[in-house]
């Protein structure tokens, strides 16, 4: 199981519903959390952010998911990476996880760091909490491990009931 952070503050509504379009022709995308609107980090003059969690299963390694699926998504939508890592963007993919595995290969890191930010870790606790994902309970015993140093502040912002249900109705038709 693979979880991956989105993130949006520019067009963040229509960003993140075409990411996950995007995604869902690449990928079985299986579930949504609760998608939040958050404050900017860093530089405050800037429009709020739209942040949630989306699982993953895929047979792709972590490399080929951030380079074939994450990093494509985010080029299509316009996403240009500059110096500043906290300015405005219009779509932001991470994989955070994948499965229990820990891993330093280049600049992949799994965890990922951003799983120490409540509008990460709250989305995925939510997902292994109330999500019938499929995930065997030993596997999700170790993930929640994995998260336990990390904030559990409920709710890291504020809730966007309707893009979350949005979101969760694309996945389960494309499930269907």
């Amino acid at each position: 199981m693979a979880f991956v952070s989105v993130g949006s503050n520019i067009e963040p509504h229509s960003n993140v519903v075409a990411a996950l379009k995007a995604l869902i022709q690449s990928a079985r995308v299986v579930a949504s959390s609760t998608f939040y609107e958050t404050a900017p980090i860093g530089s405050q003059a800037q429009p709020a952010f739209v942040n949630g969690v989306w699982a993953l299963r895929t047979d792709l390694v972590p490399i080929e998911i951030r380079d074939a699926l994450l990093r494509p998504a985010e080029d299509a939508l316009g996403r240009r990476r500059v110096a500043d890592k906290f300015a405005p963007r219009t779509i932001d993919l991470d994989l955070i996880l994948y499965d229990d595995l820990v891993l330093r290969e280049g600049a992949l890191q799994l965890p990922h760091g951003d799983v120490a930010r409540p509008f990460v870790s709250v989305p995925i606790r939510e997902l292994l909490e109330t999500s019938s994902l499929g995930v065997a309970q030993d596997l999700q015993d170790r993930i929640t491990c994995l998260l336990e140093p990390y904030p559990t502040l409920d709710p890291p912002g504020k809730v966007l009931e309707g893009l979350t249900r949005q979101l969760q109705s694309m996945i389960d038709g494309s499930l269907a």
